[in-house]
């Protein structure tokens, strides 16, 4: 193990890994919920439009929510079909249009019918013997897709998708900490990977953790196995803090890279 660059990354984590750097990031939306049907279900969607620019971002996920009401589970599980359409009809954020968003939430009111919870689904696909989720989360991303086509809110585990919106969404389910949720404590964060966006690419490169250009799984899984010689055990422990960098106007890469220096 590399102590020098432990302690670093221990302080980025103690610096940042804090509530008040929540905002603006999708994270901030399950915190309106204390159920934890309805955190879970927020954060899959939350999760899902997680890409683009921070603030529209926030902008549009405040829209959906809005639409839900004070419960986006009882919302699916007491409207029609008809009904979840005709509410979002003419939605548009970038890539994704009406439909897309319908099918994502018609698909989750299916799983909700059929094994009364996303957590209870991802536990179908689960076995403690898999070296990581990935397995599962193929057995998740089946169950999503059945409903029909959702674009880019989710990608495909068995293509090269480094799949970074559905790995945000279960570090906040598995880890628990200041700011991630642990709401699914059967599986251990050891098994996590990391959330791959462009910026922690580029922090994967600084830290020497891949020489990868592409973004993609094989990518995600050796900056992974990169923080897994610092942190064993919850390798995906440092994503939140080091991507305020580059996020928050006050914390630039340039910050974070003299930081390690």
């Amino acid at each position: 193990m590399n102590l020098i660059l432990k302690n670093k990354l221990e302080h980025i984590y103690f610096m940042y890994n804090q509530n008040k750097y929540i905002d603006p990031d999708p994270l901030l939306f399950l915190y309106d919920y204390s159920k934890k049907k309805d955190i879970e279900i927020a954060g899959l969607i939350a999760a899902c439009f997680a890409y683009g620019k921070v603030f529209s971002i926030m902008k549009i996920l405040r829209n959906i929510f809005k639409t839900m009401k004070i419960s986006p589970y009882n919302y699916l599980v007491s409207n029609s079909e008809k009904t979840i359409v005709r509410d979002f009809k003419g939605f548009k954020y970038r890539f994704t249009k009406d439909f897309h968003l319908s099918n994502l939430l018609l698909a989750i009111k299916k799983i909700i019918n059929d094994f009364s919870s996303l957590k209870k689904c991802f536990y179908k696909g689960w076995s403690s013997k898999d070296d990581t989720i990935l397995q599962s989360l193929t057995f998740f991303y089946k169950q999503i897709t059945q409903k029909g086509k959702i674009g880019h809110l989710m990608g495909d585990p068995e293509k090269k998708s480094a799949c970074k919106k559905s790995n945000l969404f279960l570090r906040w389910m598995v880890r628990k900490d200041d700011i991630d949720l642990g709401l699914w404590n059967k599986i251990s964060p050891a098994k996590l990977i990391v959330p791959l966006d462009t910026h922690m690419h580029k922090i994967g490169l600084m830290l020497k953790f891949t020489k990868r250009k592409s973004a993609d799984i094989k990518t995600a899984m050796e900056i992974t196995k990169g923080f897994k010689q610092i942190s064993k055990q919850d390798p995906v422990k440092y994503d939140f803090s080091l991507t305020r960098f580059g996020i928050r106007q006050n914390l630039s890469m340039d910050k974070l890279r003299q930081s390690f220096l």
